[in-house]
């Protein structure tokens, strides 16, 4: 089965999916501020002439400032990185890690691949579904707080389980530190430090693996 928590079919009848900015009755959603769209246009002097290189990291802008990727808000990329909108449409669907609907204002991504499944994970989801109330991966709770979802490997496999939150990885995770976090996310800002977060990996932590959707089965 596929973890994209999208659920988009990918196989047989009902393949190529209908995506929100295809509906007849559409709403474009939230647009991306003037400052994220003057960032956007000076990506491309970062990568070769006629490159299409700096569609995903615009693309991470708008998620990073809206929490998802609205029609509206992909359409600005495509007019400002003077490119096809489908072509943009096809990079934003192709990797599950780009967002079509709205996450939680506390998203989670949580390593499943085999290390951090071998040292956990699944408890570790077990018990954030448990915590939250949520009843399957991609769910946002009602209050709009939490959100999260498993990932494929974050490249940090000697500390596992590991997830990632606010480019932040959090490591050698257990039930009483999944707690310890989102009792600190739930509180009224402090300004104090997420327990748990660390100062290892040895790199910076990058955005997470982007995977590619695969057909069920």
């Amino acid at each position: 089965m596929s973890l994209d928590p999208r659920r988009l079919p990918t196989t047989g009848a009902a393949s190529g999916p209908v995506l929100p900015m295809h509906r007849a009755s559409r709403d474009e959603g939230a647009r991306v501020s003037d400052h994220v769209l003057a960032e956007i246009r000076q990506l491309p002097k970062r990568f070769q002439p006629g490159a299409r290189s700096a569609v995903m990291p615009a693309l991470d802008l708008v998620q990073e400032e809206i929490g998802y990727l609205t029609p509206a808000a992909m359409g600005q990329v495509a007019q400002a990185l003077q490119l096809d909108p489908g072509y943009i449409e096809g990079v934003a669907t192709f990797y599950s890690l780009f967002h079509l609907e709205p996450i939680g204002r506390h998203h989670f991504y949580v390593c499943n691949n085999l290390s951090c499944q071998l040292r956990g994970a699944e408890e570790i989801l077990d018990h954030l579904k448990a915590r939250t109330g949520v009843s399957e991966y991609g769910e946002v709770t009602a209050d709009g707080q939490f959100s999260f979802e498993p990932v494929e490997c974050l490249g940090a496999c000697e500390y596992a389980p590991v997830m990632r939150y606010q480019h932040r990885f959090h490591r050698e995770l257990t039930a009483e530190i999944i707690d310890k976090i989102l009792d600190s996310a739930a509180a009224p800002a402090s300004g104090a430090e997420s327990p748990a977060a660390d100062r290892p990996p040895p790199s910076p932590a990058p955005r997470p693996t982007r995977t590619r959707r695969r057909a069920d089965g």
